[in-house]
């Protein structure tokens, strides 16, 4: 919150969800994207700090970052998908211009994670479409 200026913290959809979610979010964020070296530093600074703390997170960072790209995974996944919707039922195209952030993200965990081969592959064989406006 900068001062003197009010800020406002939005809660709307505040629910319980795994411990990753908020970090990882703020990490990967819709509009903004950094380094993924700068990213993975602040990851594990936060999980240094939380388990500091007594926030009940993962017993290694191991752990810790591979809950984070799944649960990231399944959050931008989600968003492509909203993306998407909003642009052919609402006919509103203007967020996907964001996509590819989110695909990049989704890349670079499945990049990182050779477990998940079968969904990096399934992925690469849907067909591509260029969005029309």
């Amino acid at each position: 919150i900068s001062d003197p200026n009010p800020g406002v913290l939005d809660f709307q959809d505040a629910v319980i969800g795994p411990v990753t979610y908020d970090i990882t979010s703020l990490f990967k964020d819709a509009f903004l994207s950094w380094p993924e070296e700068r990213v993975q530093g602040w990851l594990q600074g936060y999980w240094q700090a939380a388990r500091a703390a007594g926030i009940p997170v993962q017993d290694s960072f191991a752990e810790f970052q591979c809950a984070s790209d799944l649960m990231g995974l399944q959050r931008h996944l989600k968003v492509i998908g909203i993306f998407a919707r909003i642009c052919h039922r609402d006919g509103k195209p203007r967020y996907l211009a964001d996509v590819p952030r989110f695909f990049a993200y989704v890349d670079g965990v499945l990049a990182r994670r050779p477990e998940l081969a079968e969904l990096a592959q399934l992925l690469q064989d849907l067909p591509r479409t260029q969005a029309h406006s």
